[in-house]
């Protein structure tokens, strides 16, 4: 009787630990650009897109990023902007969407091929 009850405890124990481990697994950058499967947003204005930018990104303004957004939520969205602050703001915006995320942070920062 005392190896079921201890044996139940086990179990019981074993459940409520492996399935309190929810977080999503880390991703690199360096995963995400070697995976060539990203989308990369830049969420500056316009004029400042306009003045030079990463190369194949779109430009979606983080104020403008909300629940109508559509994007690929099969691809890992990369972010940035020219301080870092409205980057982060969106990625927090598109995380709570459900989207894969990178805040790449400042533009001037950011090391993939611009113009």
């Amino acid at each position: 009787m005392k190896k079921k009850i201890f044996f139940l405890l086990f179990m019981f124990s074993f459940l409520i630990i492996g399935c309190g481990n929810t977080e999503e697994k880390e991703i690199t950058l360096d995963e995400v650009l070697k995976e060539k499967n990203y989308i990369v947003v830049d969420v500056r204005t316009a004029s400042e897109y306009s003045e030079g930018h990463v190369v194949n990104s779109i430009n979606i303004p983080y104020d403008e990023i909300d629940a109508s957004t559509k994007l690929d939520k099969n691809k890992t969205i990369l972010v940035y902007c020219k301080s870092g602050v409205r980057s982060n703001k969106a990625y927090n915006t598109l995380k709570s969407l459900g989207y894969t995320v990178i805040d790449l942070g400042a533009y001037d920062k950011v090391e993939l091929d611009k113009e």
